[in-house]
């Protein structure tokens, strides 16, 4: 695990930035820039070197583990008390990542020119 290592420096920055051109949420931008390092994370440490609170962490994992890039598990405390950390590992290359976003681009874009095509229709009918 890396726990103190800088995880973001400026290629996730402007993996960031690229990904939120995207219509990415910021959140899940900075979620997958940190989890890029290839190391299985604690929230703990994607807020300490994102920037992000706690329950932004949360809310940002939900999609990506829908979508199945992440891999996402529960450790009990060494002490036993209190809530179990959680620990974050990407399950994708970020090829597959990006090829997954082109994909719904280009799906949007293929419905909006079919109905662009549609009201040239309209209006020439």
């Amino acid at each position: 695990m890396v726990d103190n290592v800088k995880l973001l420096g400026d290629a996730e920055y402007e993996i960031i930035e690229l990904l939120q051109s995207l219509k990415v949420p910021r959140t899940e931008s900075i979620s997958i820039a940190c989890l890029l390092c290839g190391e299985e994370l604690t929230s703990q440490t994607i807020e300490r070197s994102s920037g992000l609170r706690q329950p932004e962490v949360s809310v940002a994992m939900r999609p990506l583990r829908e979508r199945g890039w992440i891999i996402e598990r529960n450790a009990k405390k060494t002490n036993g008390k209190g809530r179990p950390t959680k620990y974050y590992k990407l399950n994708v290359p970020l090829g597959t990542i990006i090829e997954t976003f082109e994909s719904e681009i280009l799906q949007k874009n293929k419905e909006v020119m079919d109905s662009i095509s549609q009201l040239r229709e309209l209006r020439s009918g």
